[in-house]
């Protein structure tokens, strides 16, 4: 007799063939850890476009090219009128009173920081405002649309109201024509001014003048050919401009290339020139 423990049949106990257990379904996983290549699924329908779809796409893309051209062109615009406001501005040179350091139709940027953060010196070329009397020609009155674009800086501004000279006398200076060999004096130094149109004399006109107090005394570099302050003593000031009215310091010619180049000053001309 068994005890209850034996009771359970085993099959290694009973003659007859075993059932063999269900084994548990485990994932099959190829090697390197990658999933069994699928049958490649059939690609889904493209579904038709509705009628009117093209015509919306290319409207939207228009308004989106025009919305970025506009917004980068009103910051152009806003970039170009706060550097002519405070930085540079572009001028072009009308006359030959300049020349040869200037040609007529030469485009030059000037340097607007001058005189307001940085000290004007003796051989500077500088850009000024008529302080009244200098400009004795009519000029040709512009359009509206060369004072729009001129006023933003896209186009050069003219000579209408401005006038370009190099300075010879600082305030306090006395500037006299001439000593025996044609030089003018500065201080009672004579000067040799190199940059002087070829074959033209320092000043036809004599003089003798002492520069007032946060005013200068200009020449053009073709002094045969210059309206300059030796003939502008009958005008407003008596031939001293204002350093209020300068508006900056010619900084380099940018037209045309083969004439660009930057306006250096020729501080050997000054440099044993005492101060006034």
């Amino acid at each position: 007799m068994s005890t209850g423990a034996d009771d359970a049949l085993h099959p290694e106990d009973s003659g007859a063939e075993a059932s063999p257990r269900p084994r548990a379904k485990v994932p099959w996983q190829p090697l390197g850890g990658q999933e069994p290549t699928a049958e490649p699924a059939e690609p889904p329908e493209q579904a038709e476009p509705e009628e009117g779809s093209a015509g919306k796409s290319r409207s939207g893309g228009f308004l989106s090219f025009l919305k970025e051209t506009t917004i980068v062109l009103g910051i152009a615009l806003v970039l170009s009128v706060l550097l002519k406001t405070f930085l540079i501005q572009a001028f072009y040179i009308p006359s030959e009173s300049m020349q040869n350091t200037l040609q007529v139709g030469d485009r030059l940027i000037v340097n607007k920081l001058k005189p307001k953060y940085q000290d004007l010196k003796r051989g500077d070329i500088v850009v000024f405002v008529d302080p009244g009397g200098w400009l004795r020609t009519e000029t040709q009155e512009p359009t509206v649309v060369e004072k729009a674009l001129t006023w933003v800086g896209l186009l050069p501004q003219n000579a209408n109201e401005h006038l370009i000279k190099r300075i010879i006398g600082m305030p306090g200076d006395t500037v006299e024509c001439c000593d025996e060999e044609g030089r003018i004096l500065v201080n009672g130094t004579p000067i040799d001014e190199p940059y002087i149109y070829p074959g033209a004399e320092p000043s036809e006109k004599e003089f003798s003048v002492t520069v007032p107090p946060a005013h200068l005394w200009l020449l053009g570099d073709n002094r045969p050919r210059s309206h300059d302050s030796r003939y502008s003593e009958g005008a407003v000031g008596g031939g001293f401009v204002p350093e209020r009215n300068v508006v900056g310091s010619a900084w380099v010619i940018i037209w045309p290339f083969n004439h660009a180049t930057f306006l250096t000053n020729p501080e050997e001309t000054f440099a044993e020139v005492p101060s006034g």
